[in-house]
């Protein structure tokens, strides 16, 4: 299994390294996931090979960089590397039952709500054969790859925010090639960020609660193992487990397949522009604030699934200051 992390060193700049359980072993050639794989497209070579046979000399402690105790820091685990403005981040929602129970807690009215509604669509027409399409899944927009965070960064609460609230998820990662076909990378760990409050406050504010930092890797896995994949998901507050939960994800506890996600992103010309990259999360099976958990100022978010390397931890700012009219002037 093929594991990559991006770092990033004021005296070395970014690179990225092959992980392991001990050691990151730096790639030569590129220094970015997305460089990489362009390369192995252009030249028609498997990124696994590509990757494979591009180590320098140079290896790090992980143990070290992963603790943040050297002057490396952790990238997001993909991203495009000189125009963020070209990185699409969205989602896919209502992809797993919990989550589906979740988001109607949040809007009980004493009738099937659109959110109940939309997830037995999936599961009646989410999982299509072979070459037929199904059902499309609920789709949002996060912003562009300016609002990714890597493992160890933190991610704020803006001021005029209702909460942060982290949502375990993974990830998958993408590059348009020169002949406009989407090429996926591989899957990430990921914690999809969001504004629980304002979204409880009326359905019509989901757009809105989005529209948040979120955080990828430590590490991205090439082709891995996505059937049933389990893993925990904590809060950590003074140092010590507030809130914890084992979640579980992958093609046998979601309605839709992932082909008929993909589908339903790639459809659109405008998400088929050469050279573009993309990041679509993949849906959560439970978060802390189903369970009534408000994250505050210096919490630590942890998501860990097992088979897709360390967990990403990032911890809670809170903006304190006074929320300000944006202003606008005229040309």
């Amino acid at each position: 299994m093929i594991r990559l992390v991006q770092i990033v060193n004021p005296s070395h700049g970014r690179r990225v390294a092959l992980a392991d359980d001990s050691t990151l072993y730096l790639l030569g050639t590129h220094r970015s996931v997305y460089a990489f794989a362009l390369a192995a497209i252009e030249i028609g070579c498997p990124l696994r090979d590509l990757i494979s046979s591009d180590l320098s000399d140079i290896s790090l402690n992980y143990h070290e960089v992963y603790e943040l105790k050297s002057e490396w820091r952790f990238l997001p685990s993909f991203d495009h590397p000189t125009e963020q403005s070209r990185c699409l981040v969205s989602g896919t929602g209502l992809t797993h039952l919990a989550s589906a129970a979740n988001r109607d807690a949040m809007h009980v009215g004493g009738s099937v709500t659109d959110s109940m509604r939309m997830y037995q669509l999936g599961v009646e027409q989410g999982r299509p054969e072979d070459g037929a399409i199904g059902a499309a899944p609920e789709w949002f927009y996060k912003g562009n790859g300016g609002i990714l965070r890597g493992h160890g960064v933190p991610l704020t609460v803006p001021n005029f925010a209702g909460d942060g609230g982290e949502e375990p998820e993974l990830a998958s990662v993408y590059v348009i090639d020169r002949s406009g076909v989407p090429r996926r990378i591989g899957l990430t760990p990921a914690n999809e960020f969001s504004d629980h409050v304002i979204e409880k406050q009326n359905y019509l504010y989901l757009a809105h609660s989005k529209l948040r930092a979120c955080a990828i890797g430590p590490e991205l896995i090439l082709d891995p193992d996505f059937s049933l994949v389990a893993g925990t998901v904590a809060i950590e507050r003074g140092g010590a487990t507030l809130w914890s939960k084992e979640i579980s994800t992958g093609d046998q506890r979601m309605c839709h397949s992932l082909a008929n996600i993909e589908h339903h992103h790639f459809k659109y010309e405008a998400h088929r522009r050469p050279g573009d990259a993309h990041v679509h999360f993949l849906g959560a099976s439970s978060f802390s604030f189903g369970d009534g958990i408000r994250l505050e100022d210096g919490d630590e978010t942890v998501v860990k699934w097992n088979g897709y390397g360390r967990a990403l931890r990032n911890r809670i700012e809170v903006e304190n200051s006074q929320p300000m009219q944006a202003a606008v002037l005229a040309v």
